[in-house]
């Protein structure tokens, strides 16, 4: 049986997802990831792989994980395709009966949607488009742009170039800057309580007709000059009124001059004031509500934009290390506390990884291989292994993961290989170990330190100044703050190497479309 999923239900999907942001019982982290993409690709950087959706690439992303970043409310935004104003452009106009069967002139698009039916001008007011001129003379295809629609009146406002513009909304300076794009244009948040906004919806009108549009005029004769006014517009709703006017017996421009109420469905009823016949029109409905009640169902706004700026200003929580590098981000809803089961994760950032604190001689001097391995017999022929991620001479503190490819096989061997068991590092080494680590160094050498196993805290003083770990260490060993392998991962993305620096930062914005 034939069946479709309408575009309203994707509409609804990307307003539940937002909704689903501001409630308190969910929990949205961007993380970044992949340290070491160039193993898992020599090319990634110049052919970066697509993501892969199954559960082994779903464990793969936590065993890579660095740090995440909690999504706010404030975070979230509906977009629209970006459409700017330009001179010479034939818009098209809204219509309520765009479909396969009827496709938009200019675009050629099967649905409302996916045509050039609103703009946003230079000053970032939005608009859209209520008539462009289109009339049998041009095919229905309307005509050109030459005004940009500039002003703020409740009312559509008829240009001296034919267009008329509805004026919905003007873009934050706030929003602008944290969720314009090259692509996309931000709409208001919460739009049915947004007091900003609060003009044009009150003003909107449900059923209220605002266009009629002749379709053909061809064999078209009336005995009528000039212009005749009150002509009615019948159908389910009441009150719409407009102005024909004829030249040479066929009918011209039509001006509704009163927009009447409630209307579903309608049609011009120029037979009962005029005599003559063969002209047929379109009377163009406008959205449930009225143009401006719902902006988000008025320019289907399926797609949700989701800013995190990642930086390193927050001193007293640095989960976002530097000096390596990063070639994923992604959104996981719902992971959990570390070693708390069933606790979401609440705080403003988290980070991925393990960490050691470290004691000997070379702690204020070594230069560690971003990505090198690190090692500790953690018993009688057994290893751990580790890849760093960078380390802090003046905390002492060295952050590191370990995924599967780490796992060491065979009695005191180091070398990484598949589908064995993966040893964790420990300040309470068994028979035969000991707290050593063994660190790969920049000059292809190593250097061995040893776990500060009686330091336990999330500070250290140095020089009289509090330095953060962003992590809580105990007997020298800092666990991830997020739980592997917890939560839902709903967005993943691919990308070139991103290095991190000290005084860099980053603005990652994500678009989902549903």
């Amino acid at each position: 049986m034939p069946a479709i999923i309408t575009d309203q239900i994707r509409v609804l999907n990307a307003s539940n997802f937002v909704s689903g942001i501001g409630n308190a019982s969910n929990s949205y982290y961007v993380f970044i990831g992949l340290p070491n993409a160039d193993e898992k690709a020599s090319d990634w950087n110049t052919n970066t792989p697509s993501p892969i959706d199954n559960f082994d690439q779903h464990d793969d992303i936590y065993d890579t994980l660095i740090s995440a970043k909690k999504i706010n409310s404030s975070d979230v935004l509906r977009v629209v395709p970006k459409i700017t104003w330009s001179s010479g452009t034939i818009f098209e106009m809204y219509r309520h009966d765009y479909s396969i069967n009827k496709l938009t002139p200019q675009t050629s698009a099967s649905n409302l949607y996916n045509s050039n039916y609103y703009v946003m001008n230079k000053d970032f007011r939005v608009y859209i488009c209520i008539s462009n001129g289109a009339a049998p003379s041009n095919s229905g295809k309307g005509i050109v742009s030459l005004d940009e629609p500039i002003h703020t009146d409740l009312e559509p406002r008829l240009e001296s170039d034919g267009y008329v513009w509805k004026y919905l909304y003007t873009i934050k300076p706030s929003d602008i800057v944290k969720f314009d794009s090259a692509d996309f244009i931000p709409l208001p948040s919460d739009w049915s309580t947004n007091t900003d906004v609060d003009d044009v919806r009150n003003n909107a009108v449900d059923g209220k007709i605002e266009t009629v549009i002749i379709e053909d005029t061809g064999s078209a004769s009336y005995q009528f000059a000039g212009t005749k006014n009150n002509v009615p517009i019948k159908g389910d709703g009441s009150g719409a009124l407009a102005s024909v006017t004829f030249i040479d017996g066929k009918p011209s421009s039509v001006q509704v001059t009163n927009g009447g109420s409630g209307y579903s469905f309608a049609t011009l009823d120029l037979d009962s004031v005029v005599t003559g016949a063969g002209a047929s029109f379109s009377v163009i409905i406008p959205p449930p509500g009225g143009h401006g009640a719902d902006v988000y169902r008025e320019l289907g706004s399926n797609k949700v934009l989701i800013y995190s700026r990642i930086e390193n200003a927050d001193i007293t929580n640095p989960d976002f290390p530097t000096g390596n590098q990063f070639a994923r981000i992604g959104i996981v809803k719902d992971p959990e506390v570390f070693n708390s089961p069933g606790t979401l994760l609440s705080s403003p950032s988290a980070s991925g990884l393990f960490g050691l604190r470290l004691a000997g001689a070379a702690t204020t001097t070594i230069s560690v291989q971003v990505d090198g391995q690190i090692t500790q017999t953690v018993s009688a022929g057994t290893t751990a292994i580790g890849k760093i991620v960078g380390y802090d001479q003046i905390t002492k503190t060295l952050q590191y993961w370990q995924d599967r490819s780490l796992a060491t096989i065979g009695a005191g061997s180091s070398v990484p290989r598949f589908g064995f068991t993966l040893n964790r590092f420990t300040s309470t080494p068994g028979t035969g170990g000991n707290t050593n680590i063994v660190i790969e160094t920049t000059g292809g050498t190593t250097e061995t330190l040893s776990i500060e196993t009686a330091f336990t805290g999330v500070s250290t003083d140095v020089n009289n100044k509090k330095y953060y770990f962003g992590q809580s260490y105990t007997n020298g060993l800092a666990n991830p703050e997020i739980k592997k392998y917890s939560g839902d991962i709903v967005y993943i993305d691919n990308r070139p190497e991103v290095t991190r620096a000290t005084n860099q930062r980053e603005d990652i914005k994500i678009i989902l479309e549903f």
